[in-house]
């Protein structure tokens, strides 16, 4: 358990990262064949660099489709039009793409869906509390809140000086374990070069400060809480000035530190893959006991085989906040979720092109997500009486 009192920070980066620029762009291709080829066996790792966009892994496939365009619509969009360095016309796209191995294929595809086992071996974790509407931690939901506003004010021309390269960092004091203030709040952002710091801080502190964070959280807050671009200018950035890998940005797509994490990333994995739906499985599970008042936190462990599809072991805890034995809660999630990979694969109806909003804005915590709705609650109760 953590003590009553303590800070814990949690960092987000803007869709205009290039560790997100990759993000995209493999869950961009991952989105393209699932729209016309449901049974499409994706992994795709990409690279960004100047210049340059690199994408390789294997995909089995029955369809075609254009990855260069794909490509540049996904960067387009993200904004790196004005940039010459890498500008979405000119970027080079090398493609290294094979198949995926016939000795993983043939233990885990599967004409129905619902007997599709898992693609890969590993454990996965889920989490969710109490702290925060969305069943979220307050580090990482306040973070993720500024770079989705930061995104919001450069697309709607209200800072037009922004660029799409970005992160956001914030500090939350807790006091008796639920958050209590929070502690600072560092923003760096890609800017024009004729802007100079200080307006960039009054910007940020009246755009986004004082609009995207919990005014209640705020007791105290100074400008000397507030760090902006700390070197001093951040007017060279995205991939012109910083490689960018899919996969990289594992606990910004998570929990922000605060609940463990497997190791596996998302993006650019069909969901027969369970670093993915195992992960959503495990947060939606979590995200119902919370709700259901059976804890105030809650993590959640899945662990599974390739070629099979049961789990092969189911782990959780509820760190000193249960209401009820963790033993029987551990029955209960058995009794009541979809954990077979087919079953989560076609209750969440994950084969479908859903997965580029995940890159762009983050895989929990966003109501409309399938993985987040709450209809387990009730049924969760009933175990219980």
């Amino acid at each position: 358990m953590h003590p009553d009192r303590f800070t814990f920070a949690s960092e987000c980066v803007t869709m205009g990262h290039p560790d997100k620029v990759a993000d995209q762009i493999s869950d961009a291709i991952l989105d393209a064949i699932l729209r016309e080829d449901r049974r499409g066996r994706v992994a795709c790792e990409t690279l960004v660099t100047e210049g340059m966009v690199f994408v390789s892994g294997e995909i089995s496939t029955t369809c075609w489709v254009d990855m260069r365009q794909i490509i540049r619509e996904v960067v387009t969009k993200i904004g790196y039009d004005y940039d010459h360095s890498f500008h979405p016309e000119s970027i080079a796209v090398f493609n290294a793409i094979h198949e995926q191995s016939g000795d993983i294929a043939q233990g885990v595809i599967s004409d129905k869906v619902e007997d599709i086992t898992a693609g890969d071996q590993g454990m996965m974790f889920g989490y969710a509390t109490d702290e925060t509407e969305n069943y979220m931690p307050a580090p990482i939901s306040y973070a993720r809140n500024i770079v989705n506003r930061m995104h919001e004010l450069r697309q709607n021309g209200t800072l037009e000086w922004m660029r799409p390269d970005g992160k956001s960092q914030i500090t939350v004091e807790y006091r008796d374990s639920k958050p209590y203030r929070i502690r600072e709040v560092l923003i760096s952002t890609q800017h024009a070069a004729d802007i100079e710091r200080d307006e960039i801080k009054r910007e940020l502190r009246k755009h986004i400060i004082d609009v995207a964070l919990p005014q209640d959280l705020l007791k105290g807050f100074t400008d000397d809480n507030f760090l902006v671009n700390p070197t001093g200018k951040f007017v060279h950035g995205g991939p012109a000035a910083d490689t960018g890998l899919t996969g990289r940005k594992i606990i910004v797509d998570t929990y922000g530190g605060m609940g463990r994490h497997g190791g596996g990333c998302f993006s650019g994995k069909d969901p027969s893959k369970v670093d993915r739906s195992g992960a959503y499985a495990a947060r939606y599970i979590a995200k119902n006991i919370v709700a259901a008042g059976l804890a105030r936190r809650c993590e959640v462990q899945l662990s599974y085989a390739i070629g099979l599809s049961e789990p092969r072991a189911v782990f959780l805890s509820t760190f000193g906040t249960g209401e009820v034995d963790e033993s029987r809660l551990t029955k209960a999630v058995r009794d009541i979720f979809p954990l077979k990979v087919g079953r989560i694969l076609t209750y969440f109806d994950l084969l479908r092109p859903i997965y580029l909003t995940t890159a762009k804005h983050g895989h929990f915590g966003i109501e409309h997500y399938p993985w987040e709705q709450l209809d387990k609650v009730v049924q969760l109760k009933s175990f219980f009486e």
